[in-house]
């Protein structure tokens, strides 16, 4: 087995584009938003995408820690759908640029860990900016700019897969707590 397939990384960087596009224009400056602009675009793809894709790669590698399969996946129609609704200038984009299809049977426990893995690694590049994020006065206007979007971007995602609601990671992490401890 490998622990990424070549299918996989096609996805990865796939959705990196697409995330990149959806997410641009929050880096643009003094420009049209009809403008397309590639170095804003790569900052997007660089700054947008890694807190998503590393969410769904820690689901991932701790579902084959617990001997379960796991397969990344993009999210093929919900990119599609971010992809169109930013085309239409909406004001507000909720996508899911992909998930990991997990096989196999795994006590509640193991489903609540591998479940709070994604959110965990969120919480991990959250804390890790605001460590950056002191150091402020050393870092170039770039770097401010990628550790602050970074902060924010991924103590959102930590918070909005917290959330106790059905197909949320945050609903399998609780509901695998209490199965497994009541």
């Amino acid at each position: 087995m490998t622990l990424i397939a070549l299918r996989e990384i096609l996805d990865i960087g796939i959705m990196t584009l697409a995330v990149g596009y959806i997410f641009m224009d929050s880096f643009k400056t003094h420009q049209s938003l009809q403008e397309f602009n590639w170095r804003t675009f790569w900052f997007s793809c660089i700054v947008a995408a890694p807190g998503l894709i590393l969410h769904e790669l820690a689901h991932k590698f701790v579902a084959l820690s617990f001997g379960l399969e796991a397969v990344f996946h993009a999210a093929y129609t919900w990119l599609g759908i971010g992809v169109v609704l930013k085309l239409l200038q909406a004001g507000l984009i909720f996508f899911v640029p992909g998930y990991v299809q997990i096989s196999g049977s795994a006590e509640p426990l193991a489903h609540a860990v591998i479940a709070f893995a994604g959110p965990a690694l969120n919480l991990i590049l959250y804390l890790t900016s605001c460590v950056v994020l002191r150091k402020e006065d050393t870092l170039s206007t770039q770097f401010f700019l990628f550790w602050q979007v970074t902060k924010k971007l991924n103590g959102f995602l930590f918070i909005f897969n917290m959330l106790p609601i059905p197909l949320f990671d945050g609903w399998t992490v609780y509901s695998g707590l209490w199965l497994a401890f009541f």
